[in-house]
């Protein structure tokens, strides 16, 4: 990859079973970065969760936000400074637009008002790119990877996350958003389209909303 990350802090987000982990971590091998990798399977209320949402929704949404801020402020608050950028698989954001379709409309009220104090305490990112695939193929890569929790999340509700994440794009001004389309490509066995990818993140975009199909 030829030129150099103009961005201090990137976010990678998308789906469940997008791959934004696996390339940030890929990411981290060829770059001097901090990396923000979120640790879900920390979460002891999440395979509660997918088999029962309605009782484990305000509880699994809490303890996400929670862990979340712990994880991010460390990280943010310490950023080593010979570290050429921070990269990370979320954003804070990510917790309100989950708890908006999962809790009822009281429980939202309440998650809302605590984010709002937490989320104060961080910047906003300078890019997000965020990782397209069709449902499908989410679902493909979810049964492929194995995690007995997951087996139950279905196609309706990721296409649910989906929805979440596109509406509040259109609405972002104040910093780019790189929606990357990635049918069902993978940059792990095809280094191609992981270099590919890499060399947009040296791409300086404006802020709003950019979509690009790797068609490569």
């Amino acid at each position: 990859m030829s030129g150099k990350i103009p961005y201090n802090y990137i976010v990678i987000e998308g789906n469940i079973g997008s791959g934004k982990t696996t390339f940030c971590e890929m990411m981290q091998k060829e770059h001097n970065c901090s990396l923000i990798l979120e640790e879900f399977d920390d979460n002891p209320f999440l395979p509660m969760f997918y088999e029962n949402p309605e009782k484990f929704a305000f509880t699994v949404e809490l303890f996400f936000m929670t862990e979340r801020h712990k994880q991010m402020s460390g990280i943010l608050s310490m950023r080593n400074m010979f570290d050429d950028f921070v990269l990370g698989d979320y954003f804070f954001l990510k917790t309100l637009l989950f708890a908006r379709k999962n809790l009822n409309e009281e429980e939202y009220r309440i998650f809302q008002k605590i984010f709002k104090v937490l989320d104060s305490n961080f910047p906003q990112p300078d890019l997000v790119v965020y990782f397209h695939r069709d449902v499908d193929v989410l679902k493909e890569n979810i049964e492929k990877r194995g995690r007995s929790y997951e087996m139950n999340i279905s196609k309706e509700y990721l296409k649910t996350v989906q929805d979440s994440y596109f509406e509040y794009f259109r609405n972002v001004l104040s910093y780019p958003v790189l929606i990357l389309d990635l049918k069902d490509i993978n940059f792990v066995e095809n280094k191609k389209y992981f270099d590919f990818i890499q060399s947009l993140l040296c791409q300086k975009f404006r802020p709003g909303v950019h979509r690009i199909s790797l068609n490569v």
